[in-house]
């Protein structure tokens, strides 16, 4: 993660991200502010930049919270047209605008405090998925719903109460296989046709438990350039780190995950650690001393979960294939 150039730092703006609209806070040199309010959506974001060079403003650090989904397509648009970017914890800014005696609390003031956040702390700059990543994560979202849907599709066949609504039903879901079908062949064309995420898909291809449908998902977040400099900033952005509350000689409250990341990633790693579990020599030994220690058998999955993604990062990180001697 780099910081932002200098020119970048002379102009700050925050952002405050929410569904539909973008609050905006421009922070002039001279310390004056501009305000301005635009849709969360890619005409949106072309005002938003027309009215930044409105400003004679075509450089500058731009600082947001990480806010669901929401924040993302504004991020990535304004990182590849040249302003740094910088994504960060919402808790920090509640700290922030907490330790500046702010007490007014708006989507405009929020937006300012966002601004001179980033103007004192000097966060480090997000860096943008490749666009090759980007399609690949379009693609396994979309065969995700796809598979969603066609679940909901087998449910309502089990209790359909007539012939008519059973044809019905039968036929929808033979149109969703084709749909998914040619999705998978998008996905693995795409892989294939990229050098990067082809030889990263034969390195994951070599961690047991891994399959057809996770290393695409894996890839789809992970994937092309790595973003994150250590394992644990890979695992935190999943939200499989741990959370503690200790404090004193009283409060003893257990380890959990804190689950404060991508719910997406989460979900994908549940069945592979399930296959960890059960199918895998490693997994076995590293599950089976958990439950000697007595942790429950949710714990033990939540740790595999972590572990599979930690294996995974660091085979991209190494570029070397797995190995099994390594987690005996």
């Amino acid at each position: 993660m780099r910081a932002a150039s200098e020119l970048a730092r002379q102009v700050m703006v925050g952002i405050d991200v929410a569904k539909l609209k973008l609050d905006v806070a421009l922070k002039l040199p001279n310390g004056k502010w501009r305000t301005k309010v635009v849709a969360n959506t890619a005409p949106g974001c072309e005002e938003l930049r027309a009215w930044l060079l409105k400003h004679g403003v075509s450089c500058a650090h731009v600082c947001m919270e990480a806010t669901g989904v929401y924040w993302e397509p504004v991020a990535t648009d304004l990182a590849d047209h040249g302003f740094a970017v910088s994504v960060v914890n919402p808790a920090q800014i509640k700290a922030y605008a907490g330790a500046c005696g702010v007490r007014t609390k708006t989507d405009a003031v929020d937006a300012k405090v966002i601004a001179e956040f980033c103007a004192a702390q000097n966060p480090a700059v997000w860096q943008p998925l490749s666009r090759s990543v980007r399609r690949l994560r379009a693609l396994v979202d979309r065969r995700d719903a796809l598979m969603d849907l066609r679940l909901q599709e087998s449910n309502r066949l089990e209790v359909a109460q007539t012939d008519a609504v059973r044809t019905s039903i039968e036929q929808v879901i033979a149109h969703l296989d084709e749909q998914i079908k040619q999705i998978e062949r998008q996905i693995a064309q795409d892989i294939e046709d990229d050098p990067t995420l082809r030889q990263q898909r034969d390195l994951l291809d070599t961690i047991p438990a891994l399959g057809d449908k996770t290393i695409p998902a894996i890839l789809s977040h992970y994937g092309g350039e790595l973003r994150f400099e250590k394992t644990r900033q890979a695992i935190a952005f999943a939200g499989l780190d741990t959370r503690r509350n200790e404090s004193g000689t009283s409060v003893k409250g257990k380890p959990r995950l804190s689950k404060k990341g991508n719910s997406a990633i989460r979900g994908r790693l549940y069945m592979p650690a399930v296959v960890a579990m059960t199918r895998t020599p490693w997994g076995k030994a590293f599950s089976e001393r958990l439950s000697a220690a007595g942790k429950p058998k949710m714990l033990i999955l939540g740790a595999l979960m972590r572990k599979l993604l930690a294996i995974a990062y660091g085979v991209l990180k190494s570029g070397k294939p797995f190995n099994p001697a390594l987690h005996a």
